[in-house]
């Protein structure tokens, strides 16, 4: 019996370092005309892992000569690092600039001098100053109502916790 996956087709037996296990027979898993559950996924998955690690115990890795990079190879790879003073790509001739020189440095020192502007300014103030002064305004007036109404919502707030407690009105 033998399996296929996409394009790759193992033999039974077939062992690899970089196999692709089979997943079986998906039908048996499944009912005509419906797609596979997510118990039916999880247990092909499992059944997946476990044949893996019949084969890693049971198969002796072998040595191979393939994993060792020949010399040319590491020359090869030493050239294909990008220094980063290396350009990406070749530059391409753009042709003549879209900016006169001079407007280019107008241009530049006006937005070094805002720049500079933006950098002296000092922080705004962390409390807005129409908002300082209402508080200011409310102030004495909060203050009245408090004193007129405080002292009976505490009184009322502190009954009804008793009550509450007690199981008793007051």
């Amino acid at each position: 019996m033998s399996f296929n996956i996409g394009s790759i087709h193992r033999e039974p037996g077939h062992v690899r370092g970089d196999t692709v296990a089979p997943i079986g027979n998906i039908a048996l898993m499944q009912s005509p005309g419906r797609e596979p559950s997510m118990e039916d996924i999880l247990a092909s998955i499992k059944k997946v892992i476990a044949e893996e690690k019949e084969l890693r115990t049971s198969v002796r890795p072998v040595d191979s000569v393939e994993d060792e990079p020949l010399p040319e190879e590491e020359s090869a790879a030493v050239d294909d690092v990008l220094e980063l003073d290396q350009p990406l790509a070749p530059a391409m001739d753009l042709g003549p600039p879209l900016v006169d020189d001079e407007i280019a440095g107008q241009s530049r020192q006006r937005l070094e001098a805002l720049q500079t502007v933006a950098a002296t300014v000092p922080p705004a103030p962390t409390i807005n100053p129409l908002e300082e002064i209402i508080r200011e305004m409310l102030r004495p007036m909060l203050k009245q109502w408090l004193d007129e109404h405080l002292p009976q919502m505490v009184d009322e707030h502190v009954k009804r916790e008793i009550s509450r407690i007690t199981g008793r009105q007051l």
